[in-house]
């Protein structure tokens, strides 16, 4: 449930951007998610249609950019990607690890049309 509320924020990310950059609509928003954050691409995408509904940025394709977990341990500094669930450090076995990369959310892009006949405009 909580992917409602990281929606709604983007939202406001999106539209805030929107008009600082006078865009007339909003036709692409490229995310980057970490895999570790929890957050469902289905989910966001789901409450995305709901609340954008009305805004300049309805009908917006949502892309999603997903960022592998990475690890480092802290007992004999051997970095790692996850596969797939959390596990101890393939080099010593050891827990004591420290996240580097896969908690991420993150707005990368969001594409913009000034006018009718314009082309799309990236804002980062």
């Amino acid at each position: 449930m909580h992917e409602l509320a990281v929606t709604e924020s983007l939202l406001a990310i999106v539209i805030q951007s929107a008009e600082e950059n006078h865009a007339q609509k909003v036709t692409d928003i490229t995310l980057s998610i970490g895999a570790l954050s929890s957050i469902i691409d289905e989910s966001v995408q789901f409450y995305w249609d709901h609340i954008s509904k009305g805004t300049i940025a309805e009908e917006a394709t949502l892309h999603f950019n997903r960022i592998r977990a990475s690890l480092r341990c802290l007992d004999c500094e051997t970095e790692f990607t996850l596969e797939d669930e959390l596990t101890p450090c393939p080099n010593c076995q050891g827990i004591n690890l420290n996240i580097i990369a896969g908690e991420e959310f993150q707005v990368d892009y969001i594409e913009i049309q000034k006018e009718e006949n314009d082309k799309h405009e990236k804002t980062s």
